[in-house]
């Protein structure tokens, strides 16, 4: 039954709780049914916190096919940001610009996956726009994840997440373009030396602080394994002996997983299994965890299943697609797999469903406010398949002592018009500037933002 908007005001007076302080605007934390709602009801500083006691029956609501309809930005628009933040264009005109890094002597890399390039901006510290914009390599293969070898102040190699293989070049700081050829270090993602096209093609790569293993995240090739050939239970656990618990075959063989390598390619083996699409990956720097930004699956309804930004350890299996957050079992394979109950790690941030979590990062910079340290931040790039719009925002995720609390914040709101509802940014990559400031790609209008902070409010 569809709530009324008084209902609606109601609900959201019955389900806040008070803010701690950390810097935040707003007095409340919208928890049960009101951390449910929309991009109406998005701004920078509302807080939200999904817990698994609030998650939905599945088919509560139907299933919606909702795409964006992408305008260009109405005159005088600008995303909206928190009370002493300023964001501004950084670059404009780029070719669906996606996941960006930034390298330690501050130049930005640019995955435009869509043309195959990888692009390096270069700005003083301070500066709203690049002095230099230059196509540092171009030929891949829907480039995606970058991570420059090894980690710290001098890498020699920046890798490069093919949707098919990953690749290296060799590199030095202020390298403009590449100084030699890629060199392929892992032929064929899904590994196991094949490939398995179609489905989920972004591929990141991220290294352990020590550099000694590298992780590379791989999305599966279906919604929910539908239609996929049933393995005998016994047949199944032996086979996770081998590949990871919970761990599928055939065309999603090493998918829905994160991969671990060393960095010459070869101790390929599974690290983690049953996350659908890892689409970002980030190493905490206080505590060294592998964090993982996650799209979750489709068709069970507008607030089903929550996407997630979580700690993966190795080992955890987070139950696609026989369940999903914790043990809850999805319907569409009721009973296949009662010997993984009590075996799923619930994820720590629970996102609003369909919101499309991509690239995240942890702050490290020194220009934010102090509290703003060591929090992470995620590019949202919106839903297709929610009858209300979600995402198509920057969040900021709350951190205490290295450890997520479960609670979000809005941090880069409005690229939504209103009333119409049509979409002018959809956001994907977030990077921290060697200045401090936050790096945002949106691949709607081709955009990089920049957002500093000045204090004026």
């Amino acid at each position: 039954m569809k709530k009324s908007p008084l209902t609606f005001g109601i609900l959201l007076l019955l389900t806040t709780i008070p803010l701690a302080a950390h810097g935040a605007e707003q007095t409340a934390v919208r928890t049960g049914q009101a951390a449910f709602d929309d991009w109406t009801q998005d701004a920078p500083g509302v807080r939200r916190k999904i817990t698994v006691a609030d998650l939905p029956p599945p088919y509560a609501t139907d299933s919606a096919r909702q795409g964006p309809r992408i305008v260009a930005p109405p005159d005088g628009a600008m995303p909206k940001v928190p009370p002493g933040f300023k964001v501004e264009r950084f670059a404009t005109g780029l070719d669906s610009p996606r996941l960006l890094r930034v390298a330690p002597n501050g130049d930005i890399f640019i995955a435009e996956s869509y043309d195959g390039d990888v692009r390096v901006m270069r700005a003083a510290d301070g500066a709203n726009k690049p002095e230099l914009n230059e196509v540092f390599a171009t030929g891949f293969e829907q480039p995606f994840g970058l991570a420059f070898y090894p980690p710290g102040p001098n890498p020699n190699f920046i890798y490069i997440g093919n949707t098919g293989s990953i690749v290296r070049i060799p590199y030095q700081l202020g390298d403009l373009h590449a100084r030699g050829p890629a060199e392929t270090i892992v032929p064929g993602v899904p590994a196991g030396g094949h490939l398995t096209g179609g489905g989920h093609w972004t591929r990141d790569v991220a290294f352990t602080p020590d550099g000694k293993k590298m992780f590379v995240s791989v999305g599966s090739l279906t919604n929910d394994a539908e239609n996929f050939p049933h393995m005998p239970l016994p047949d199944a656990i032996q086979y996770a002996k081998l590949h990871g618990i919970g761990s599928l075959f055939g065309n999603e063989a090493y998918r829905a997983n994160v991969l671990q390598f060393n960095p010459d390619g070869s101790g390929e083996r599974v690290f983690a299994t049953g996350i659908r699409n890892c689409v970002g990956m980030a190493i905490n720097p206080t505590t060294g965890d592998l964090y993982c930004s996650t799209n979750e699956r489709d068709g069970l309804g507008d607030n089903l299943p929550p996407d997630y930004i979580t700690r993966v350890t190795d080992g955890e299996f987070f139950g696609w697609p026989y369940y999903y957050i914790g043990d809850h079992e999805d319907p569409r394979h009721k009973g296949e797999r009662p010997d993984l109950a009590g075996k799923i790690t619930t994820p720590d941030v629970l996102l609003q469903a369909h919101s499309a979590s991509l690239e995240m990062t942890f702050y490290e910079g020194n220009q934010f406010p102090a509290e703003y340290r060591g929090d992470g931040f995620a590019a949202e790039h919106g839903s297709w398949n929610r009858a209300r719009r979600t995402g198509y925002k920057v969040i900021r995720v709350i951190m205490r002592d290295g450890k997520p609390t479960g609670e979000y914040e809005d941090f880069m709101t409005g690229f939504v018009t209103s009333p119409a509802g049509d979409v002018w940014g959809r956001p994907v990559g977030v990077a921290v500037a060697h200045d401090g400031a936050l790096l945002v790609t949106e691949d709607a209008n081709g955009t990089i933002w920049r957002i500093t902070y000045t204090g004026a409010k």
